[in-house]
């Protein structure tokens, strides 16, 4: 998942990067400080919409982990009208306010002398009429990335990013239309991926059904109670924004704002991985979480960890070499680049404990730790890095600004590690102790047999093996024996049908003995088949016809079918 969602994460800030290059570039340095004025209104948009996509990630991870499907389509019918409803009444609102908006958020009063207030007006009323299909981009990641459906997510990026550099060229050298124009092309780019992305929810093979029936205000309620976490992440973001503005303004004027607009800029392509990590570990958590699935999650902490101090690792030390050739592709104005340039090597010092603070935050949302989430969110993106910042800056100036995100960052993470010492004494700064999993959460260790089958030749020895466990554990002979049938019969059924293509293939066998049943989990690779609803559908057909799927439906008491991040779930309770 990660590749894709480390693309995705880069749909709200791509045509933002390319804004900024271009303005830089080609309007000046006030209007480089227009972009950066209006910074927060984006992230207002992109906070809202961050809430929604992280709700869906866990209210729908949670539906999809317990095979239910009228909770599965709720969750996406109240978060397409919510979409709907938040971007028609923001962009109106932005729209009706725009000259006091300007002037709240730093560019001053409208005025002949202070070009500053129109490029910034200029420019929120150009990116604004994109404000439904910005927040739709946003919402329509988590379920184009459960379904499975990546190649059509990064055909949607790559479509958009395309459109905007073209859309921004032609502003330039054709239109001539400023800022409002290049607000005009985020615009229109974000238009362009809605489409391509909204084609798949049209698709018969589409696992999510609009139904208006399911808008719920209590179902809302708690789709956004899910995604609060988020939304105080990125308003505390906001508030960040707002303040280090006010104070790179005392402290360097309109040249230092310019410069943190480069270091934004290029900081939120940087976030992107950290985000992209982040959301795969929201998305499995939630999903593991709600299928108490122990094991896995201590997993996720794991694998989770290692990408984001690795991969951000890379980033920083590639971002500190190119640093020069970064910004001088925003701005020209040799009194801002030198400062932009050291401004963004000491800002990218912060991006790998930024990187595990938010991947830690993201798990701690999906296993329901949500006030960890939230603490954390504010420590690391408002309090700690404003404080940072301005103390700093009282000794070091506009450089201290800077080194404020790594004193941030760090401190964060220190709070993190004081916490889980305090809390996980015994397991101390490992796996088990940032997980943070009480020590009675899901199926002991002992009670748990996981396995894979990659050929037909295993499906034997595996129901062997199953059988063996069950036995082990205290079940009948004859109990274990039929586990061991409804393996063999299914996954036989899996290889004979799924793996015919060529492709490469697995069966990931899970059982779960709990007080007073018998959990078998299924999951596969291949095409989507619902066993449940295959039945269903040939009820009146040959009495020996799939035969082998009839016998193990009638030993179980409870079959749940989900399919989910482009894999098949099946869950069989016996």
């Amino acid at each position: 998942m990660l590749l894709t969602q480390i693309l995705s994460a880069m749909t709200v800030t791509l045509c933002m990067l390319i804004d900024s290059i271009m303005i830089g570039r080609f309007l000046g340095l006030e209007a480089m400080g227009a972009y950066g004025y209006s910074t927060p209104v984006l992230l207002v948009f992109a906070a809202v919409g961050s809430m929604i996509s992280a709700g869906v990630q866990v209210m729908c991870g949670k539906t999809m982990g317990t095979g239910d499907k009228e909770g599965t389509d709720a969750c996406f019918s109240v978060s397409a009208a919510l979409a709907v409803v938040f971007s028609v009444v923001g962009m109106a609102a932005v729209l009706i306010f725009t000259d006091s908006l300007c002037t709240l958020l730093g560019a001053g009063e409208n005025s002949p002398d202070n070009p500053v207030f129109g490029l910034t007006r200029d420019y929120l009323r150009g990116f604004i009429i994109g404000a439904p299909a910005f927040m739709a981009a946003q919402i329509m990641v988590p379920y184009m990335q459960i379904s499975g459906s990546r190649v059509r997510l990064v055909t949607a990026v790559i479509a958009m990013t395309v459109g905007d550099v073209l859309f921004d060229i032609l502003n330039v050298f054709v239109f001539k239309k400023g800022t409002f124009g290049m607000g005009l092309a985020s615009s229109l780019s974000y238009y362009i991926a809605f489409t391509v992305g909204i084609v798949y929810f049209f698709k018969k093979e589409c696992i999510f059904k609009f139904r208006i029936a399911l808008v719920k205000l209590k179902t809302c309620a708690k789709l956004m109670k899910n995604g609060i976490p988020t939304l105080i992440n990125q308003v505390s973001l906001v508030l960040l924004t707002f303040l280090l503005n006010q104070l790179l303004t005392s402290l360097g004027g309109s040249t230092a704002v310019a410069a943190y607009s480069v270091i934004s800029s290029c900081g939120n392509i940087c976030y992107s991985f950290s985000s992209g990590v982040a959301a795969v570990a929201l998305t499995l958590s939630s999903i593991f979480y709600a299928d108490e699935d122990k094991t896995s999650l201590l997993t996720l902490v794991r694998v989770m960890l290692f990408y984001a101090a690795v991969i951000c690792a890379a980033v920083t030390l590639v971002v500190v070499l190119a640093a020069r050739p970064l910004v001088m592709l925003f701005i020209q104005d040799m009194s801002a680049i030198d400062m932009a340039i050291l401004g963004l090597r000491l800002f990218v010092l912060s991006l790998v404990p930024c990187a595990l603070n938010t991947t830690l935050k993201n798990y701690y949302q999906g296993v329901d730790r949500v006030g960890m989430t939230m603490t954390v969110s504010v420590l690391q993106n408002f309090a700690l890095t404003a404080l940072g910042a301005y103390v700093i800056s009282r000794f070091a100036g506009v450089t201290g600004v800077w080194l404020g995100f790594l004193a941030g960052e760090s401190l964060t993470f220190a709070a993190i590690c004081v916490y889980v010492l305090l809390r996980r004494r015994k397991e101390g700064l490992s796996a088990r102790g940032f997980s943070l999993i009480a020590d009675d959460f899901g199926a002991d260790d002992d009670d748990c047999f996981d396995t894979s089958i990659s050929s037909g030749e295993q499906v034997v020895v595996v129901s062997e093996q199953a059988s063996a466990f069950c036995v082990s554990r205290g079940v009948t002979k004859k109990k274990s024996s039929l586990i061991a049938l409804a393996i063999e019969e299914m996954s036989n059924n899996i290889i004979h049908y799924g793996f015919k293509d060529g492709k490469d293939h697995s069966i990931d066998i899970r059982i779960v003995i709990c007080e007073d049943s018998i959990m078998l989990r299924i999951r596969d690779n291949c095409a989507s088949f619902d066993p449940i609803d295959y039945l269903e559908l040939h009820k009146d057909d040959d009495p020996v016809a799939h035969i082998g799927i009839k016998m193990v439906m009638k030993l179980v008491s409870d079959a749940n079918y989900v399919n989910s991040l482009g894999l098949n779930n099946l869950q069989l309770t016996l």
